[in-house]
């Protein structure tokens, strides 16, 4: 399954069933088929993923206390995935656009 994600102001973001249902439950939205961001939920949203990124980053900081912004099995990191979907929170908010995503 791919989550498709739409909204008036930007074009569409497309995200493979895990990465899409992670970020899902990282902003407290039920990873259904369907669904809703309303513009109002999505400065808590942005800030709730950050707050996921800045935990995995303090997670995977290593002996150097550097971190290179990528898994060690060298996957992409949270903060990677989750660029383009905050971006387009960011543009939604702006424009004062939903963002939905399964219609």
């Amino acid at each position: 399954m791919l989550y498709k994600f739409k909204s008036k102001t930007t074009g569409d973001l497309i995200m493979l069933e895990a990465n899409g249902r992670r970020i899902l439950e990282i902003i407290g939205k039920a990873p259904d088929t369907k669904g809703i961001v309303l513009v109002a939920q999505m400065p808590g949203a942005i800030d709730s993923l950050q707050a996921a990124v800045a935990t995995e980053k303090a997670a995977h900081i290593g002996a150097s206390g550097e971190y290179n912004g990528q898994e060690k099995d060298d996957s992409l990191s949270l903060a990677q995935r989750v660029r383009p979907f905050i971006d387009m929170l960011k543009r939604c908010h702006r424009d004062g656009s939903d963002m939905v995503w399964g219609v």
